[in-house]
């Protein structure tokens, strides 16, 4: 029996190695693991230099917004919103500089609802999560932001990343 066994064993591996490709047998991780960005490391992906992802934040939640190359790429029209967060630039569908910020105080509740239409039903829906602005998972002094819930961000499996 035990030969039988090591024989069977034998031979699937035999077939495994010659299949595998075909069959596409590799193991491929559900996501990404959660990245933090500084706000000096998301400044590098602002669309300036080719091949590298365009980043951009939205209430401290990082989006490739790539695939949107002609609207957030250099020289396109929503270049000005990448490679930081514009939280408050898309709550009051701004471009001006002062708005090209993380910053809510003072937004009408119009303006915070506006922010939270787009955030879900456009940014959240169309674009990949790939991380948080360090501001939003820890206070200023380094301490954790009891106010982040990784379990409310859909598109992230929580098991594997935290």
């Amino acid at each position: 029996m035990a030969t039988t066994t090591t024989q069977l064993c034998a031979f699937l591996m035999v077939l495994y190695t010659c299949f595998a490709d075909d069959i596409n047998l590799t193991h491929k991780p559900d996501s990404t693991p959660v990245r933090l960005f500084t706000e000096d490391e998301l400044k590098r992906y602002d669309g300036s230099e080719d091949g590298q992802p365009i980043l951009m934040a939205i209430k401290g939640v990082v989006f490739d917004v790539t695939k949107g190359k002609e609207f957030y790429g250099k020289a396109a029209p929503y270049n000005a919103l990448v490679g930081r967060d514009s939280t408050r630039a898309i709550a009051k569908m701004s471009l001006d500089p002062g708005d090209l910020t993380p910053d809510t105080a003072g937004l009408t509740a119009d303006q915070l609802s506006s922010l939270e239409k787009v955030f879900e039903g456009t940014y959240k829906t169309k674009y990949p999560i790939v991380g948080y602005t360090a501001a939003r998972i820890l206070n200023p002094d380094g301490s954790p932001n009891k106010h982040f819930r990784p379990e409310l961000q859909p598109q992230l499996n929580t098991k594997d990343e935290f």
